[in-house]
């Protein structure tokens, strides 16, 4: 029998003696070193992203730790100054310091450790600028009881002597995350906003809890937005405050947000089209204000609020919208799959009237509305309780639609990522990457580990492939640029990143980055995705852009592509040079199980590097073309300014959008559609038959580009719709209500044999007819007229 010693030798055997026993003897194992459970890979790894087309590549810092710049985090020292500093330093343009400040040359991840960061005046944010904290331990900022000067903790459009530091609809590519925003030592009577927000496209929140004062008669709220074209945000959290949001912008995309003990939890004060859903409102006293103006002059033109829950709340809904209210579909609001407890008044009308009863128990609002329906036909005005969409099984995570946030990779140790730059390529702007990049692509698949795109412009002169169970993450944005021959051939289209090949499964992960083109690029197909994922994992795409002309390295910007208005453009004498690309997203026949979130696919119409914002004419044939049988998720995307179409449908199913958007092209009727692009029949592209028609005494445009055309498709259900039509060659004057909206005659086209389409909150602008079905008109402008734009609270095709 063994003794207690013979653990420790190395041989068997009776117990030695003891002189045969090892020396010394055992001691207790040594501890580990405590696992730092705030350790972000991000504060860690290497940087080494390159501004390419910087004055001053070789020096400009793209990453900017707070730290570095002198910020404490000791939740004791005024660190306004020092994060002042890491975000405006290195020349950057500010919002009152350069022109608009609108450029890409000078990015900036500005991120914070852990810590407490106390601040007594605005940190004032600026255009392409990531400000990240450690989402392991969310950095506090937060404010002094003596708080003064600025309109939020974070200030991201600061005004100045001339309004605004940026036009609100122009300023894009940027992102808050990962913060606690403390304003609970300033007096509750002081009416401090956390974050400012006033912004456009390719903009996020995500991940940030804000803290307010819940005394009674508190002045506090959490962000604050009055203009902009949005936009997407989620993952917030509020505590208090007398409006938790205060929210005005033409259209956004909200999900998962949650709040408690405010006075009133969403105040929208105005907008064209808002999307929420994944909302939980507990304890407050209104959960959304959509009342604006009341019933004689409405700001709010229409709401969609689904997949939510109302809970110990009064009112959980107020609008001043009824059968006489004005402008006529103003405050259009469709409710769907809403939890109530404790909600004795569910939604509120004008004059304090009760338009729908709730409970001081449990209920669901399955499906209820306001407004102008077509079902198919119409206009009918309703209030009252509608039949809820038809989900298809595979959209659903439980009773709600499937969601994901974004990766932030947190619990990933720095070992686990593959950086593009150590790899080889150069991200300079001007070596072909394309070797490179796809090396280091197969080498993270390879090792199981996430690429890091180091911030660069990568030129790419051949497709690059992105393989399933590819993990890739951008840093502020990084580019891939497609450049030359292979990728100039109108009649040979080519992917410039192709994810997936035709017969292969699996997903991926791919988040902030852009794909774009430079110079002349007539065959080019920005995206294309091939992968069969399964509706439980599905391929996401998180803030990832398209991105064509009218920026530093495009070689497409003003000197090369100006606006001509006053000359008669055709096939003949059309810029040639500034045919950009063949398409920016292609989701195949073959494909399934994608999810989109908060992606724009931008064609420029305008220069981002010029002072003035100058428009330019860049063409591109088509936006985002889906023919897949799905699942297919596109929460928050935009399409703007394509020859053909923005998003086309084509024996397409189980879809669900979320506010989509687009802009159809500026230059458009000069030259009028399909130019400069061939028909290409297998792909289903729409042809233009009539350059223009006569209705209602005016002469409208037929031969612009669709913003929306389904064809033969089933179980398409979009939360939120906006078509817009600003411009008839670059003049403004046909995008109002008393100029007969004559922009364009149509722009929305359903065709063929569909079923299950159906469309919550469809607005229009500067389009005649509303509704296009088979090539019959069926929704007139003026009929459903809601201030600047029109709006059809509820189409389904039957």
């Amino acid at each position: 029998m063994l003794d207690k010693y013979n653990k420790y030798t190395k041989y068997p055997g009776p117990s030695p003696t003891y002189w045969q026993h090892p020396s010394p003897r055992p001691t207790k194992p040594v501890p580990k070193p405590p696992v730092d459970k705030c350790a972000f890979w991000m504060e860690n790894i290497k940087h080494q992203g390159v501004a390419a087309f910087n004055p001053s590549p070789s020096t400009y810092q793209v990453f900017r730790n707070v730290k570095d710049f002198g910020a404490q985090g000791d939740g004791v020292t005024d660190d306004t100054a020092a994060i002042n500093n890491a975000i405006s330093s290195g020349g950057r343009c500010g919002p009152q310091t350069c022109g608009p400040g609108t450029t890409t040359t000078s990015p900036a991840v500005v991120y914070f450790p852990s810590g407490t960061y106390m601040v007594n005046a605005s940190i004032i944010d600026y255009y392409y600028t990531q400000i990240i904290g450690n989402p392991n331990c969310l950095p506090v900022i937060r404010a002094f009881a003596t708080f003064t000067g600025g309109l939020g903790v974070i200030d991201g459009n600061q005004y100045g002597a001339h309004g605004l530091g940026w036009g609100s609809t122009n300023t894009f590519w940027r992102q808050i995350r990962n913060f606690v925003i403390d304003m609970t030592l300033v007096p509750a009577s002081s009416a401090i906003t956390g974050i400012h927000w006033p912004t456009a496209q390719a903009t996020s929140l995500q991940n940030i809890v804000f803290n307010m004062s819940q005394e009674g008669g508190t002045q506090h709220q959490g962000f604050f937005i009055e203009e902009g074209s949005g936009g997407f945000m989620n993952d917030l959290t509020f505590y208090g405050g007398l409006n938790a949001i205060t929210f005005g912008n033409q259209q956004f995309t909200v999900r998962n947000l949650t709040f408690y003990n405010a006075v009133t939890a969403i105040n929208q004060i105005w907008d064209w089209g808002m999307t929420y859903y994944g909302i939980s409102i507990n304890n407050c006293s209104v959960g959304l204000n959509m009342a604006a103006g009341g019933p004689t002059a409405q700001s709010v033109g229409s709401m969609t609020f689904f997949d939510s829950s109302i809970t110990n709340t009064p009112i959980g809904i107020i609008t001043a919208h009824d059968a006489t209210s004005q402008p006529l579909t103003a405050g259009s609001l469709i409710v769907e799959n809403v939890a109530l407890n404790n909600v004795p008044i569910a939604i509120q009308g004008p004059g304090a009237t009760t338009a729908l009863s709730g409970t001081t128990g449990q209920t669901t609002i399955t499906g209820w509305g306001e407004g102008h329906s077509y079902t198919p036909n119409g206009p009918v005005n309703f209030e009252g309780p509608i039949v809820p969409n038809n989900r298809p099984a595979n959209l659903l995570a439980g009773n709600r639609y499937y969601t994901r946030s974004k990766p932030q990779y947190q619990t990933y140790p720095v070992s686990s990522f593959v950086s593009a730059r150590t790899s080889g390529a150069t991200g300079n702007g001007h070596t072909d990457d394309t070797a490179a990049l796809q090396r280091a692509i197969y080498a993270a698949r390879a090792q199981s580990k996430v690429l890091y795109v180091d911030h660069g412009d990568y030129l790419v002169t051949s497709t690059i492939y992105v393989p399933s169970g590819s993990k890739i993450v951008g840093e502020s944005y990084s580019v891939i640029l497609s450049s030359g021959s292979f990728f100039n051939n109108v009649n040979k289209p080519q992917p410039v990143v192709q994810i997936g090949k035709n017969g292969e499964s699996g997903s991926i992960e791919w988040s902030d980055m852009i794909v774009s083109t430079q110079g002349q690029q007539r065959g080019a197909v920005l995206f294309e995705y091939n992968l069969r994922a399964s509706s439980s994992s599905p391929s996401g795409i998180w803030d990832v852009h398209s991105r064509i002309g009218g920026f530093a390295g495009s070689n497409l910007g003003l000197a090369e592509c100006p606006k001509t208005p006053t000359v008669n453009v055709t096939s003949a004498n059309l810029n040639q040079n500034c045919i950009a690309a063949f398409m920016h997203f292609h989701v195949t026949k073959q494909s399934s199980g994608l999810y989109l979130e908060n992606v724009w696919l931008w064609t420029a119409d305008h220069d981002v590097e010029d002072p003035a914002l100058t428009q330019i004419t860049v063409y591109t044939g088509r936006g985002m073309l889906v023919e897949s049988s799905g699942p297919v998720w596109l929460v928050g995307t935009a399409v703007e300014h394509n020859v053909l179409y923005e998003y086309q449908f084509v024996k397409a199913s189980n879809v669900f959008g979320g506010q989509m958007q687009i802009e159809t092209a500026y230059y458009q009727p000069n030259p009028p559609a399909p130019i400069p692009f061939p028909y290409v029949a297998s792909l289903n592209d729409p042809q233009f038959t009539v350059a223009t028609i006569t209705a209602d005494g005016y002469v409208i445009p037929a031969s612009e580009g669709w913003g929306l055309r389904i064809i033969d498709s089933s179980n398409l259900l979009f939360y939120g719709v906006g078509l817009y039509s600003f411009f008839n060659n670059y003049s403004t004057a046909c995008s109002n209500q008393g100029a007969g909206e004559t922009c364009q005659n149509h722009i929305f086209s359903l065709e063929g044999r569909n079923s299950g389409i159906s469309l919550y909150n469809l607005n229009t602008v500067g389009t005649h007819y509303q509704i296009t079905i088979d090539g019959k008109e069926v929704a007139y402008y003026a009929d459903n007229a809601n201030g600047f734009i029109s709006t059809v609270a509820l189409f389904r095709n039957a």
